[in-house]
């Protein structure tokens, strides 16, 4: 069980996934229209390199190495938007969006001696989502979502049966009260977050978190609002011995604002704080603590009709920020992340898009023990860093051909006791790196 550790405090949800994926201009051309709805069909092929597939650290022989091909089918269903619906339309009394991708994975080793163990790991992680939202313009609404991802990732064990293949669903709905023309807006509404594990190993950290969140806005600014987010949280194990139930407090005040055509600033900052419950055998260890975000962003090129909420990816622009907050952890109770990222997105005449991602972290644990209660670590913090490029030439509307670079990597030797009777000890460093080459069509 030498693989516990690795990793299982910060289970990225779809880390590998392709990043047009991860924004829908990145991914979507004009579409097809069918009635007063939009279809967004599109399909990739990609062939990479994969520097350390089993993510294993520098004294964990052998690092293996593997040759990859990812085929990634996706559909987007949604209501027209506005180039479709023409300048003076009357407002949408509901605007919805769902989306599909399937992403098959078949896997070659580059070490004959290993191909099986390679091979065998050829899988499909798949995603899907929907956001209904009625009456987004009128003084009162209401809203449901939902998405849902399954992950694979495996154990530095070589091994399907060790393998941290996973998933998560997450459905929420919110009522929004927006009086004075939306100059303010406050939304309360509940959201439930489902995570499981399909391998039996770790069958007893399947969990579900409820949450109650509320979020207001006050726009006293024609493009700057001032802001509040919080929710409470009830985080609840299916059958586990090692991991502790706990409720969750996180608020936020902050601003959003596009200051001039140029320079757009978000702010957040509040306190945040868990309360997790003993099951008798672990102790509990609790954050208590400040939480923030800040952003700085800069729009290349002018963006006169910007709204607080836009500057979003897929413009042309430069920005660095600071995030801190903690999550649960799956390693212990909880974890605090310290993330520093700038990122560069750039879309040049429709023709050449290019993004550039990077950011550090600093992960600190606290105490941590073994599912009898004895103890494990003392408190401990580790560095992380991560590196995402993205570049694509569009000789045609629905075609894309592209490159991506990725880099992830845990900084320091830390090695975590997994078994007390033998002694064996799980080192969380690697350091691992990946090239994609591949084309696109899109709709």
């Amino acid at each position: 069980m030498a693989a516990l550790a690795v990793s299982l405090s910060s289970l990225p949800v779809a880390a590998q996934s392709s990043p047009w994926l991860q924004d829908r201009r990145l991914s979507e051309g004009i579409g097809i229209r069918t009635g007063n709805l939009e279809l967004h069909p599109g399909v990739a092929g990609e062939f990479g390199y994969d520097s350390n597939y089993f993510q294993r650290a520098d004294d964990e022989e052998p690092i293996l190495s593997a040759l990859r091909l990812r085929i990634t089918p996706s559909l987007t269903l949604s209501t027209l938007g506005p180039a479709r619906r023409g300048e003076g339309a009357a407002p949408p009394t509901l605007n919805f969006r769902a989306g599909v991708y399937f992403s098959y994975n078949e896997l070659f080793a580059t070490d004959s001696d290993f191909s099986e163990e390679v091979s065998d790991q050829r899988h499909f992680n798949a995603g899907a989502n929907f956001l209904l939202d009625v009456f987004p313009t009128r003084p009162f609404g209401f809203d449901l979502y939902g998405d849902f991802v399954r992950n694979v990732e495996p154990s530095n064990l070589l091994v399907e049966d060790a393998a941290f293949d996973r998933g998560s669903l997450r459905l929420g709905t919110g009522v929004t009260w927006r009086p004075g023309g939306g100059l303010f807006e406050w939304r309360a509404g509940y959201e439930l977050v489902y995570n499981y594990f399909e391998k039996d190993a770790f069958s007893d950290l399947d969990n579900a978190n409820h949450f109650v969140k509320m979020r207001n806005r006050w726009r006293f600014l024609p493009r700057t609002a001032l802001l509040y987010d919080g929710e409470v949280g009830f985080l609840r194990y299916s059958d586990s011995t090692a991991q502790n139930d706990a409720q969750l407090f996180r608020s936020r005040v902050g601003l959003n604002g596009l200051f001039t055509n140029h320079f757009a600033l978000l702010a957040m900052a509040g306190w945040a704080a868990s309360f997790y419950e003993s099951n008798g055998l672990v102790p509990v260890r609790n954050y208590e603590g400040p939480v923030a975000h800040g952003e700085l962003k800069w729009f290349i090129l002018p963006q006169p009709q910007l709204q607080p909420g836009d500057a979003t990816v897929g413009l042309a622009s430069i920005a660095a920020g600071y995030i801190r907050d903690y999550s649960n952890s799956y390693l212990g109770d909880y974890y605090r992340r310290d993330r520093g990222y700038a990122n560069i997105s750039y879309f040049a005449g429709g023709v050449a898009l290019l993004t550039l991602e990077g950011g550090f972290n600093r992960h600190t644990h606290p105490d941590t023990f073994f599912a009898d209660g004895n103890p494990r670590t003392g408190s401990f913090g580790e560095n992380r860093m991560d590196a995402t490029a993205f570049a694509e030439y569009r000789p045609s509307d629905t075609v894309g051909i592209n490159t991506t670079f990725r880099y992830t990597a845990a900084l320091d030797d830390v090695r975590i006791p997994v078994d007390q009777v033998t002694g064996a000890t799980d080192n969380l460093q690697f350091s691992r790196f990946q090239i994609w080459v591949g084309a696109r069509w899109f709709m």
